[in-house]
């Protein structure tokens, strides 16, 4: 998976998550801060956390399957398991950390022109284009 797709699908889940909070509130006002403040005791089961699957999916796409050789040390497997899983997590935090440093300019410029909803279909229009990318 390339990076551009990475920060398209990290979009999609930042956007969906704003609709999950909205969604929350106005069922339930208490739900929504709840949401807000996930992590708390008490949170569902992340099979019941709205997105999971999305969040899910994408972790299984980013992840590459490995093997560790029975053999090895503990040591040995935790190195392997290091080596497989860090690009996967330096590509995850660049698209994360792409797309908060954008949303971030822009809300710092004073900007009112522009919801961050509307900056993030903006900026997946823009990495959707070939050529672009993060």
């Amino acid at each position: 998976m390339e990076q551009n797709e990475v920060v398209l699908r990290a979009i999609g889940i930042l956007t969906q998550s704003a609709e999950w909070v909205r969604t929350a509130g106005s069922e339930n006002p208490e739900a929504a801060g709840a949401a807000e403040g996930a992590g708390a005791a008490g949170d569902p089961e992340p099979d019941a956390t709205p997105g999971a699957g999305q969040i899910g999916s994408l972790l299984a796409e980013v992840f590459p399957s490995f093997t560790v050789s029975p053999e090895a040390t503990p040591l040995e497997a935790a190195h392997a398991v290091t080596e497989a899983a860090l690009p996967a997590v330096m590509r995850l935090i660049g698209a994360f950390s792409y797309i908060y440093a954008e949303l971030a300019r822009v809300h710092d410029s004073g900007r009112t022109d522009i919801t961050s909803e509307e900056l993030l279909r903006e900026l997946a229009l823009r990495m959707s284009r070939p050529g672009d990318g993060a």
